[in-house]
C-alpha cells in the first residue's frame, strides 16, 4: 500500500530533473512511496528523462498550468495518505529528507509540514538573506497562540518542499482563485481550521531562485495583494515585516554580508527598496488605478 505520494510539477527542467529524482529515489524511508509528475508542455526533453524513472507521468498543455489548480490535480492523482510536494528544481539534501517530513505527522493535530531551503551556490545576496530569515535552524510549530508572535511568518508555507495530510487537502484544497502564493492560501485555510503546521529544518532541500529588482517589485506587489485579499494585514504582520526588514538591512551592511563587495551590497539594497515599494503598493492596491496595477502585477491579477 502506498503511504506517501511525492508530487512534482515540472516544465523545461531537463537541467534539474535527474538530480531531483535521483535524490528522491535515494530516500531511506521505511514507508512505501510513489512519485507523480505533471509536465506542463516541456520542449527540452524533460518528459523523456522522466520516463527513465519509475514515475507516473502526466502531461497538460502549457496554457492549462495554474499554480493552485495543477497542485490540486496532482493531489487528485495520488494514492498516498500523505502528499509531498517538491519542485523539480529542488534537491533533497539527504536520504532522510522524506522521513523527516513525514515523521511530524505522528502528532495527529499536525495538518501540514514544510522544510528548509538552503541556497544553491549561485544564490544572490538578497535571496541568501531571505532564506536565512524564513528558514532558520529551529523547528517551529504554528498554532493559534503563536500567531501574534510569528507575525507574517505565521502563514508562511512553501510547496517547494512540503507535506500535507491528504484528508486535510480534501477539506482544504489549494484556493484556485489565487493565481500565485497558493501555498499561503492553503496554509491560512489549514491553520484557521484548527490544524497545526510544522516547519522542520531537518527536512532540507537545496533551492533558490534569483530575481532582478524589477521582478522583485512585481513579486512583492503580488504578495501585498494576496495578503490583503486573504485578510492578513494586521498589526502583527505590519510590525514583523518592518522588524525583519530592518534586521536584514543591518546584516547586509555589517558582518552578515562579509565577503560581499560594496557593489553586491548596493545592488541588494536596491532589491530591498524594490521589494518594499512593491509590497506597500500591493497592500494598498485599492488606491492604485487599474491601468497601473496591470503593469505592476507579475501574474496579471487584473486581466
Amino acid at each position: 500500500m502506498v503511504e506517501i505520494s511525492v508530487l512534482i510539477p515540472a516544465k523545461n527542467e531537463a537541467l534539474n530533473i535527474r538530480t531531483c529524482l535521483d535524490a528522491v529515489f535515494s530516500q531511506s524511508s521505511a514507508c512505501r512511496f510513489e512519485v507523480v509528475l505533471v509536465d506542463s508542455g516541456s520542449t527540452d526533453g524533460t518528459p523523456e528523462i522522466v520516463s527513465g524513472y519509475p514515475v507516473r507521468l502526466y502531461r497538460i498543455a502549457p496554457e492549462e498550468f495554474h499554480h493552485a489548480r495543477t497542485r490540486n490535480y496532482l493531489a487528485s492523482l495520488s494514492l498516498g495518505k500523505h502528499l509531498v510536494y517538491l519542485n523539480a528544481d529542488a534537491f533533497p539534501a539527504s536520504s532522510t529528507w522524506l522521513t523527516s517530513l513525514i515523521s511530524n505527522f505522528s502528532d495527529s493535530t499536525v495538518g501540514a509540514v514544510y522544510g528548509r531551503h538552503l541556497p544553491k551556490p549561485d544564490c544572490s545576496l538578497e535571496r541568501q538573506m531571505v532564506l536565512s530569515t524564513m528558514y532558520p535552524d529551529l523547528r517551529v510549530v504554528k498554532e493559534p497562540n503563536r500567531k501574534a508572535e510569528l507575525g507574517y511568518r505565521y502563514y508562511h508555507f512553501s510547496t517547494v518542499n512540503a507535506a500535507i495530510r491528504k484528508s486535510v487537502w480534501e477539506s482544504h484544497p489549494f484556493p484556485e482563485q489565487l493565481k500565485i502564493y497558493e501555498d499561503v492560501g492553503i496554509a491560512k485555510a489549514i491553520l484557521d481550521a484548527g490544524w497545526k503546521i510544522v516547519y522542520d529544518p531537518t527536512a532540507t532541500v537545496h533551492h533558490s531562485d534569483n530575481h532582478t529588482s524589477a521582478n522583485l517589485f512585481k513579486r512583492y506587489f503580488d504578495i501585498g495583494v494576496v495578503w490583503r485579499r486573504l485578510g492578513m494585514w494586521d498589526g502583527a504582520t505590519r510590525s514583523s515585516v518592518f522588524h525583519d526588514g530592518w534586521r536584514i538591512l543591518r546584516r547586509k551592511l555589517t558582518h552578515g554580508a562579509a565577503g560581499a563587495s560594496n557593489g553586491t551590497k548596493l545592488g541588494s539594497l536596491v532589491d530591498d527598496a524594490a521589494k518594499y515599494a512593491g509590497l506597500m503598493l500591493g497592500k494598498n492596491e485599492h488606491l492604485v488605478p487599474l491601468r497601473i496595477k496591470r503593469k505592476m502585477s507579475g501574474v496579471h491579477f487584473y486581466e
